[in-house]
């Protein structure tokens, strides 16, 4: 996602430098809502940032880091990931795995309630699923998640509406089959496709449900208003510790996030590489806020359609991606703010290669080779236009990406455009794989675990392999990797499997993120910088 902007997750992803989400805000904000049970001024109980419309907010469609951030505050699932990125406990209390890796049984939390008081039971979690297996809710990552569930394809093929690997043992204690022994199994039910709805809520109105959800989450949706501001209200029936701030808002109307910091607009901000040297000094006021923020779990490409010309050769896409000098982009474009990327998983990430990522002639810069891979493509003669999709409208790209697409137009003499489209219809149509190429994307690890990345984005029959790549040796190598019990043997072939997939290039790997400047209000604690989308907001507080 990015225009340097959002990641689609896993989440996808376009990678913001230098807006730490933003948004937009007004001082001294006071709500006046119909359901606010506070009734009282959010003066000293609110955290202001900036951010951008999101293309939903029902959890079973989520499939972008824009959406995630504000779903994950609203609804919740079985288990979560912790701060420490540990699954742990949410709904259920606790936790049982057969013997053959087989069956989980969930034993339900006593006191877990959804946002209007009432009791979350198994009937609740079988119905969820349920849903977001069905055809009708055309869910964009459930077969990713949920498949593994036994019965999950008869249930998204249309035969039933029930799944035979989920069955309610009583009210409060619920088992799920899955087909094989999967290690990462229960970090997928972390994921919001697996998050808990409301049956009353969605068949009372199931067109816009979502715009007043009864979640079962931290926080409660108060207020959205596209293009202007989404408000979370405190959900006072939450059956964890209660979140410490009685508002969030996010403003989405735009304007520069550092001004609005520096007006008492906003209480969080990226620094981007335009004031990189400012806030760098100690001497401005601004420097004693600064948060250096631990770099993301993500990883920002350019992707190819690998079934539409001039993509479907691959030297043309070696070509592409050995044309483009990453380390000097990376220091005099993007002032160190990122990582040069030579493989797919990001560094610090289970399975990262030290090695391979160092050492990798396959994107190494060389102009030269570059030439004569498209001399020996089949295009040799007459390579076709290039477009690559973005999305954003109304706006620059990014500069990386300026400077990319002009190095392969003077040097490659490639006809290149750069096209945009609107995020939600840009995420319709990269699902779709209408593009042709497409950048200002990226990936957010959803959990630590390479099968994240590797399987879900290059697996054959993945319904988010967005570049249509297909290798029957990589197919076999994600495949056994995924019964697998030990990491080591995991490692491996994930691994080689990544190797084969930089060699076969579907994707140009740019960058990881780095250590990035965040200025923080000092009166905001307990904020937490952790590099995969978790519930954070309960933790934060304003320090009166």
């Amino acid at each position: 996602m990015r225009n340097f902007r959002y990641f689609v997750s896993g989440l996808l992803i376009i990678l913001i430098i230098g807006c730490f989400g933003c948004i937009e805000n007004n001082t001294n904000v006071k709500i006046d809502s119909s359901n606010d049970t506070l009734g009282e001024s959010i003066e000293d109980s609110v955290f202001r940032r900036i951010w951008d419309d999101v293309p939903t907010l029902d959890p079973h469609h989520v499939s972008d880091t824009t959406s995630a951030t504000i779903v994950v505050e609203l609804f919740s699932g079985l288990v979560t990931i912790s701060p420490d990125l540990l699954v742990v406990p949410d709904l259920a209390e606790s936790w049982d795995i057969s013997a053959d890796g087989i069956t989980y049984t969930f034993y339900l939390r006593d006191n877990a309630k959804f946002q209007n008081g009432r009791k979350v039971t198994a009937y609740d979690v079988e119905y969820s699923l349920e849903r977001a297996l069905n055809p009708s809710t055309m869910s964009p990552t459930v077969k990713n998640f949920l498949g593994d569930i036994v019965g999950s394809d008869d249930v998204m093929n249309g035969i039933t509406k029930k799944i035979s690997g989920v069955k309610v043992l009583d009210e409060m204690t619920i088992s799920i089959s899955i087909d094989q022994p999967k290690a990462y199994f229960l970090s997928k039910l972390t994921y919001p496709v697996s998050f808990v709805v409301d049956r009353n809520d969605i068949e009372k109105n199931d067109n816009s449900w979502f715009l007043n959800p009864n979640g079962t989450g931290p926080f409660i949706l108060d207020k959205y208003v596209v293009g202007e501001e989404l408000i979370l209200r405190k959900n006072p029936n939450y059956y964890l510790n209660l979140p410490k701030l009685d508002y969030v808002i996010f403003k989405l109307s735009g304007g520069s996030a550092l001004a609005m910091y520096e007006n008492n607009e906003i209480d969080i901000t990226g620094v981007g590489v335009a004031d990189l040297d400012r806030i760098s000094n100690v001497d401005d006021p601004l420097n004693s806020e600064v948060v250096v923020a631990i770099p993301g779990f993500d990883l920002t490409y350019i992707g190819f359609n690998v079934s539409m010309p001039p993509f479907d050769d691959p030297n043309i896409r070696k070509a592409l991606a050995m044309s483009i000098n990453k380390q000097l982009i990376a220091s005099q474009v993007l002032l160190d703010l990122v990582v040069p990327a030579n493989g797919i998983l990001p560094p610090n990430f289970p399975g990262y290669n030290l090695e391979f990522n160092q050492i990798n002639p396959d994107y190494e810069y060389n102009l030269e080779l570059a030439r004569e891979l498209i001399l020996n493509s089949k295009y040799s003669n007459n390579v076709p236009r290039i477009i690559i999709t973005v999305p954003g409208m109304g706006g620059s790209v990014g500069l990386d990406l300026q400077v990319i697409t002009q190095s392969w137009i003077d040097e490659l003499l490639l006809n290149v455009e750069i096209e945009q489209v609107e995020w939600a219809t840009f995420l319709d149509d990269l699902n779709a794989r209408t593009f042709q190429s497409f950048a200002g994307m990226g990936w957010q690890a959803d959990y630590p675990d390479p099968e994240n990345f590797l399987d879900v984005n290059f697996h054959s029959k993945s319904p988010l392999n967005h570049t249509g790549y297909n290798n029957v040796n990589v197919d076999t190598l994600l495949e056994d990797a995924r019964i697998k019990q030990s990491w080591e043997e995991r490692k491996l072939l994930y691994n080689e499997a990544e190797k084969i997939i930089v060699q076969d290039a579907p994707i140009i790997p740019l960058w990881h993120s780095g250590e990035n400047m965040v200025l923080i209000k000092p009166h905001v604690k307990g904020y937490l910088l952790t590099p995969l989308i978790i519930p954070k907001l309960k933790y934060v507080y304003i320090e009166k």
